[in-house]
Order: structure tokens, then C-alpha cells, then sequence
């Protein structure tokens, strides 16, 4: 696959020179909550710093996806908190709901359905994002497909989800380097981990329990992963 598949003449200029988008913030639910009690957590952390979207990924306790009422309800709730302050929100798993309830996009794994039948559901202006574990074929599969943006993890161990794979910080580096649609590192990132994700190349850092089990609380988390990924960005 070309990078001329990705890249226009501008954007291949400005790459030849180094120039990087800084990296932001994505920002995953906790995988059970209450969607009134929670908002107020979501606020702050919202408020703290910059973050880029929060993705709605709720899950049951044997770890299938929330029911589609229990989706449409957080939805309700949490959406109009994060379009208050800018921030992009993303169902995970279910495009329908995303495009139901008028979200900015769904993101699917592997295991869920195809990219052309959540881009059907979705349309032409939502986001699609697509988990592609270490493998850089289905990332270029995905790109070439049209994905908005494609995920890799897991990078740490994770008490979040079970992974299926350990990705390496190398395949950040690879993908910036070469396509234009944008990654995100996912999986265990933390404060004190995040930065080598950064320097290695990351567009987004994907963060859940990293974020809201933070000791000193979410709101200091999103401040002090603003930090690392200015200071991540700026090293050579």
C-alpha cells in the first residue's frame, strides 16, 4: 500500500520536515458505572486539561457489551458533558446506538462487525476507528478501508480488559512515519508510562482506569498526562 494513499503534497511536505501533530488525549469510560453519579467525575476530568474524546464503553460483569438501553441512557447523560467542552464522543462496539443518538463515532474491535457495515450504519461523517491489536496488515487494511483512525494495544497489562495481545512501542514509530490516518495507543497507559508512547509516535493515547483510579483523583490524571505528552512530543 502507497503512502500516497494517505498523504497529500502538503502533508507529505510537512512530514519530510518533521512536523508533528501534538499528541491528545482519548479518554475511555470505566466499563460500569451510573451515568448522573459519574458525570460529575466526567466534568472534572473534562475540565482539567485537554482531551480530544471520550469513548462510552460500558460492559457487563461477565465483560459482554451494556445493553442498548443502558448505552442510550449513559449516552443521553454523558454526550451533552462531553460537546459542552468540545470533546468528540464514541460508542464503542455498537454503530447503530452511535448512530441512533447522533454520537461522532463508533469504535470496533476485531470481534465486532466489518468496517463497511459500521460505516453503512454510521455514514459518511462519523468517525470509525478500528482495533488492530500489533498486526500492521490489518492497520493497512484498515486505513486502505477508510478508518478515521486505527488503535493499537495492548502496550501494558490492563485490568481494564483481558488483552489478546502485546503490542510494541515500534509500530507507533512505523505508522506515524509512513500514513497520515491517525493511531492511538491503548492498553495499561498510565502517568508514569505514557511518555514512551508519545516519543515512540502516538497520535492519541487511549486511557481509562489510568485515568480514573488515578491516586490523587481523574481531574490530576488529565493534568499530569497533558504534561507528559508535552514534554513526550518535544524530545528528540
Amino acid at each position: 500500500m502507497s503512502k500516497k494513499k494517505y498523504v497529500s503534497d502538503k502533508q507529505a511536505a510537512m512530514m519530510e520536515e518533521g512536523e508533528r501533530e501534538p499528541c491528545r488525549l482519548y479518554l475511555i469510560t470505566p466499563p460500569r458505572l451510573e451515568p448522573r453519579a459519574f458525570a460529575d467525575t466526567l466534568k472534572a476530568a473534562l475540565d482539567a486539561g485537554d482531551v480530544a474524546s471520550l469513548q462510552l464503553r460500558l460492559k457487563t460483569e461477565a465483560e459482554e457489551t451494556a445493553s442498548a438501553d443502558a448505552i442510550r441512557r449513559a449516552t443521553e447523560i454523558l454526550m451533552p458533558v462531553a460537546h459542552a467542552r468540545n470533546v468528540a464522543f464514541i460508542v464503542n462496539d455498537r454503530a447503530d446506538i452511535a448512530a441512533e443518538m447522533n454520537a461522532d463515532g463508533v469504535h470496533i474491535g476485531q470481534d465486532d462487525m466489518p468496517y463497511k457495515e459500521a460505516r453503512k450504519l454510521v455514514g459518511p461523517d462519523r468517525a470509525v476507528g478500528v482495533t488492530c491489536h500489533n498486526s500492521r496488515h490489518l492497520a493497512m487494511e484498515a486505513g486502505e478501508a477508510g478508518a478515521d483512525y486505527v488503535a493499537f494495544g495492548a502496550f501494558y497489562d490492563t485490568a481494564t480488559k483481558q488483552p489478546k495481545f502485546r503490542a510494541e512501542p515500534e509500530i507507533l514509530t512505523w505508522w506515524s512515519e509512513t500514513f497520515v490516518v491517525p493511531c492511538v495507543a491503548i492498553g495499561g497507559i498510565t502517568v508514569e508510562n505514557a511518555a514512551p508512547l508519545v516519543a515512540a509516535g502516538a497520535d492519541f493515547l487511549a486511557v481509562s482506569a489510568g485515568v480514573w483510579a488515578h491516586a490523587q483523583g481523574p481531574a490530576e490524571a488529565v493534568r499530569a498526562l497533558n504534561r507528559v505528552m508535552t514534554e513526550a512530543r518535544k524530545t528528540p
